[in-house]
């Protein structure tokens, strides 16, 4: 109509907003995958090369105490400090249960050396009067380590922070891989009192695990693992060893329970405190 102003409507602006920020999930949620995996095979298989251990307790660097200094260093640069010192923690518990057993059997030996992403390991000068004697040598350390991840999971079921779920799972699983019937691994040793037939199950296992996960940590346990196994194998025979593998129907038994049940709780305890993978968050 002639006379009167055209309204103009008012310009439409969108509304605008700043999103909040997304909060991220700790970093271990993802560290339960391949990786660190991996990283355990390397942390406790590569601690039980024997040029490591002829070599090390002659470096005056390489004390107990600064040799954990040193791996909580390597290990905070991928983990974190807190991560690093837990690891560590439940390295030198597994560790000392080798050594506390080894000295009741009348063994010397070594306090323990760390070495950053190959783990830990001490030395002893014999293996013991019989195969009894390395059985409960080498089963001491995954008993005293499972008990050593004991501590993590009571702290989480208290408090429910998620590195010391994490550190529980880390505990056990290090613990029930050392169990595997291969030498030179602590499982490895215990079938030492059963039969030495085992050595060649375990390692048929370590190869069809090869092949189906094809990588260079594992074809380093292979090559290892098959050079113990094979000089063992070849000893069998000897008077003096065949002296050392007769044990009394009572000890098999005995080794073979303590065996097959700490696998099982190592089982269930890595089953109670599994974190799902979620590689977004890592």
């Amino acid at each position: 109509m002639e006379g009167r102003p055209e309204i103009q409507p008012e310009p439409y602006y969108p509304p605008t907003y700043v999103p909040e920020p997304v909060e991220r999930r700790p970093w271990w949620k993802g560290t339960l995958g391949v990786l660190g995996a991996l990283a355990l095979v390397i942390l406790k298989f590569g601690a039980k090369l024997k040029a490591v251990l002829l070599l090390l307790p002659k470096l005056k660097l390489f004390t107990t105490s600064a040799s954990m200094l040193v791996s909580i260093g390597a290990y905070t640069l991928i983990w974190g400090w807190k991560f690093a010192l837990g690891l560590v923690l439940l390295l030198l518990v597994h560790e000392m249960g080798h050594v506390w057993q080894a000295r009741r059997e009348g063994l010397q030996a070594s306090a323990p050396l760390f070495i950053p992403f190959l783990g830990a390991a001490i030395a002893l000068k014999e293996l013991g009067k019989d195969a009894a004697v390395e059985a409960r040598v080498g089963l001491a350390g995954p008993i005293l380590g499972s008990l050593g991840a004991l501590v993590p999971l009571a702290i989480w079921l208290i408090t429910g922070e998620e590195l010391f779920q994490a550190l529980a799972f880390f505990g056990f699983f290090l613990n029930l891989f050392n169990l595997a019937p291969v030498l030179p691994l602590d499982g490895g040793r215990a079938m030492s009192a059963l039969t030495p037939w085992m050595w060649l199950v375990g390692y048929g296992l370590l190869v069809a695990a090869t092949f189906a996960f094809p990588n260079p940590i594992m074809l380093l346990i292979l090559l290892f693992g098959g050079l113990e196994t094979y000089r063992r194998w070849k000893e069998r025979k000897n008077p003096e060893q065949q002296r050392f593998y007769t044990l009394p129907a009572r000890t098999r038994w005995a080794v073979a329970v303590t065996y097959v049940g700490l696998a099982l709780a190592l089982v269930v305890g890595m089953e109670a405190t599994f974190l799902e993978r979620d590689f977004d968050d890592v």
